[in-house]
């Protein structure tokens, strides 16, 4: 906000004419008086007599009357000088580089909010009717257990090879348990479950109680530390969606021994199943990779929409585990999916493909090095 002038300057009370003292001469007695000083300083002098003095104390009060005019009109001036001044900051106009309507502080997605990638030029969409603007896939999220004043609150303790409940909360910039979400890709929430090594990949959709908890069973195969995302779009109280990708560290008790990532591939086989990409991903540009599942007999494998899409794609960076979930293109080229992916930076990656063949969702999982 612009910041307001006090006006302090020149606001203390300033004496007028009447404050001079009283039997103030008048302009015809103060000339009459200066003519009369002026010929006794001039008698005294030829004389040499002491009037001088006299003559000295009359001009310093001539002097000081026309000081004080003065002093009063500048005074003045500069008074109203820094009144208009203060005034017009106080009425200054907005900010021109702000759009009319544009309101300051509201979170619609972006770098720290959205984490959903579609083809370039998607921009603004709708989810079950509502508009929400999400991020563009040009940063990994998930990197916060707060943004866009959402905050997750986990409430579940692991334990390796026990089964167990995942339980939390999203709470609202006033720590209110959220209960309206928006329906994205069949689902009003998506969780990631995986182990700070990139193994045990998990992709889950829990169940929301009346008040506001989410619970799913889950057993961690394996003990350590784990890092759970909660990708959800919420929906505020004036209607506005959010959609938001919140990180949290759970722990599974137990030894751990942490595993090397795997050899960089463009190819991984799981159940029988074949799935291989092509394409280069780079830093800061949008790349399409195209992925084809093929079955143990080289052939195409008949895949089935699952959550609304022939495939979901979520790539996390080895060391901070940032988060990227890139959705497909929504019309197939022949039998590849098409997902386009933006590196935000160097390093390696983990890359987990979900797709669906005869009703039964797998994950293929790929080592991916970004130069």
């Amino acid at each position: 906000m612009p910041e307001s002038s006090s006006g302090t300057s020149g606001t203390g009370v300033v004496p007028d004419d009447s404050e001079a003292g009283s039997g103030v001469p008048t302009a015809q007695s103060d000339a009459a008086a200066r003519s009369g000083d002026a010929a006794l300083s001039d008698d005294a002098a030829r004389s040499g007599n002491g009037a001088s003095g006299s003559a000295g104390a009359a001009g310093p009060v001539a002097v000081d009357r026309e000081t004080l005019r003065l002093a009063l009109v500048v005074g003045g001036l500069v008074l109203a000088v820094l009144l208009g001044f203060g005034l017009g900051r106080m009425n200054a106009p907005a900010d021109p580089a702000r759009p009319a309507g544009a309101t300051a502080g509201v979170a619609t997605g972006g770098a720290d909010g959205g984490a959903h990638a579609h083809s370039p030029g998607t921009g603004a969409h709708t989810h079950d009717g509502a508009s929400v603007t999400q991020g563009g896939g040009d940063g990994t999220t998930g990197l916060s257990i707060t943004s866009a004043g959402y905050t997750l609150v986990p409430s579940t303790e692991l334990v390796a090879g026990r089964a167990g409940e995942l339980r939390f909360q999203i709470r609202d910039d006033q720590r209110r348990a959220v209960t309206r979400f928006a329906v994205v890709h069949d689902k009003p929430m998506h969780v990631i479950m995986v182990r700070r090594d990139l193994s045990g990949y998990r992709h889950l959709h829990p169940a929301m109680a009346a008040d506001g908890t989410w619970s799913v069973p889950i057993t961690a195969p394996d003990a350590g530390p784990w890092r759970m995302y909660a990708d959800f779009t919420a929906v505020a109280d004036d209607g506005r969606q959010v959609a938001v990708v919140l990180g949290a560290d759970l722990t599974a008790s137990g030894a751990y021994r942490p595993r090397p990532l795997p050899a960089a591939a463009t190819s991984a086989t799981v159940d029988g199943f074949t799935a291989g990409y092509a394409g280069t991903p780079e830093v800061g540009k949008s790349v399409p990779l195209r992925f084809r599942v093929t079955g143990a007999d080289g052939a195409a494998a008949a895949l089935e929409p699952y959550l609304g899409a022939y495939g979901h794609l979520v790539a996390l960076r080895e060391g901070d585990l940032g988060y990227l979930h890139v959705h497909p293109e929504p019309v197939r080229d022949g039998d590849d999916v098409t997902f386009w992916l933006t590196a935000p930076g160097p390093g390696s990656y983990r890359m987990f493909l979900d797709f669906q063949v005869g009703g039964v969702v797998r994950t293929a999982e790929f080592t991916l090095t970004v130069a």
